[in-house]
């Protein structure tokens, strides 16, 4: 196969997890007006839907996640995927048209499912890489995820000043056309003989944690993933708040800055990650990446002009290493026939994290900055964010010193 032409999976595997990204923040510049529209209520009753709408979806991707996974595992990636995108692009047009508030929550649910993917992505990844490299091509998906979620607010915006239902219809045509360019391009990467029968037992949070958790070394490795993912979503969960509350910035500031973080991750994911492997290894990647975070979390915490925030917003996406590496050390623990259920398992954490850290993190924002507190610290999210990735750090080096698991030992 040529290199261009093996190159045209990557594509179609970094689009769909652009296109799963964008599904998150795609709608949230037009709910307000739709719901308000098929419900007949106010912006701030709208609201409240608008939480529900957000949670069914991230409820659906963290319980379906290890379900797509095994199934992936079960059939192979390439139905798994194209089956989603199809239904992806249905569930968007009938979103489009939706009447009632009904069939707008069963159309994030769907959505939710249809979008748990990432696993399956991550999987056909490590279906075609050397175990060695795995990391630097998760890096890819890491990047493909940060343009969704930076494209998705940009295009529900500027569609959602036309019509609020104008974005769905642009996701359905953009979920069709990359069906079809899958159907095209996207060979199966898993050969029928290291495929294995679907369990229920293990398909689902809870038997997928059980299963990939026993393995050697795995277990703490979880807990660092989950208290790194929560902690890391502070930013999304808590910025718009933070920054107007902070230093007075308008809606336009917070997008700015929030389209120049997306792009300064997708930066680092993309281009600086496989030059990071390559000099620290993805042990020593995974130590200092968790150090930095903690450091820039607390600055965050305690910064008292915009300006700074500027400054802070590049130097802070370098910790975005974390993940990819993460994700390397622990697919090396998983044998080849369970990296669908170990990315769906990841996948399912990084779903529980979307539903547990805004409630978090908005408690705190709410308790720091309410009017006759007895403090006043609009950064305090970001200081419980440090605790929560100075305690994924002190769980990661116990079990890299005590050399549970050889994945977890540094590369040289």
């Amino acid at each position: 196969m040529r290199r261009s032409s093996a190159r045209l999976p990557i594509v179609f595997i970094m689009i769909t997890v652009t296109l799963d990204a964008m599904g998150i923040g795609l709608i949230l510049p037009v709910m307000p007006d739709l719901i308000a529209e098929v419900r007949g209520v106010s912006i701030s009753d709208a609201a409240l839907w608008g939480g529900i709408l957000s949670a069914a979806y991230a409820v659906m991707q963290f319980g379906f996640s290890p379900t797509i996974g095994s199934l992936s595992d079960r059939f192979g990636r390439r139905p798994i995927l194209l089956v989603s995108m199809a239904v992806m692009a249905a569930d968007y047009v009938v979103m489009s048209v939706a009447g009632t508030i009904w069939i707008l929550l069963a159309g994030r649910i769907v959505a939710g499912i249809a979008a748990a993917t990432h696993a399956t992505a991550l999987a056909f990844m490590a279906d075609i890489t050397e175990p060695g490299k795995r990391a630097q091509n998760f890096g890819l998906i890491s990047a493909g995820f940060g343009i969704g979620f930076i494209l998705g607010p940009l295009l529900g915006g500027l569609l959602g000043g036309l019509d609020p239902r104008a974005p769905f219809v642009a996701a359905a045509i953009l979920a069709a056309m990359n069906f079809a360019f899958g159907w095209f391009v996207l060979p199966e990467s898993l050969p029928k003989d290291r495929r294995r029968p679907f369990d229920i037992r293990r398909a689902n949070p809870a038997g997928g944690l059980m299963q990939i958790g026993a393995l050697p070394g795995v277990r703490p490795l979880l807990v660092v993933m989950l208290a790194y993912q929560i902690s890391n979503f502070v930013y999304p969960a808590i910025w718009a708040y933070y920054t107007q509350e902070a230093f007075g910035w308008d809606a336009r500031m917070v997008g700015l800055s929030l389209a120049a973080y997306g792009v300064s991750i997708a930066v680092v994911q993309a281009g600086l990650i496989r030059p990071i492997l390559r000099t620290l290894g993805e042990g020593r990647a995974v130590f200092w990446g968790l150090v930095f975070n903690t450091v820039c979390l607390v600055v965050y915490g305690l910064i008292t002009e915009g300006w700074m925030v500027w400054l802070m917003v590049p130097i802070s996406a370098m910790g975005a290493v974390v993940a990819p590496a993460m994700q390397g050390v622990m697919s090396r623990a998983a044998g080849a026939d369970q990296q669908g259920e170990l990315q769906g398992v990841l996948a399912s954490i990084s779903a529980l994290s979307m539903i547990l850290s805004p409630l978090m993190m908005t408690q705190a924002f709410f308790w720091a900055t309410r009017e006759g507190g007895p403090v006043w610290l609009p950064g305090a999210p970001f200081l419980l964010s440090a605790v929560l990735m100075a305690t994924a750090f002190a769980v990661y080096t116990t079990t890299w010193r005590r050399g549970a698991q050889t994945a977890t030992t540094p590369a040289e």
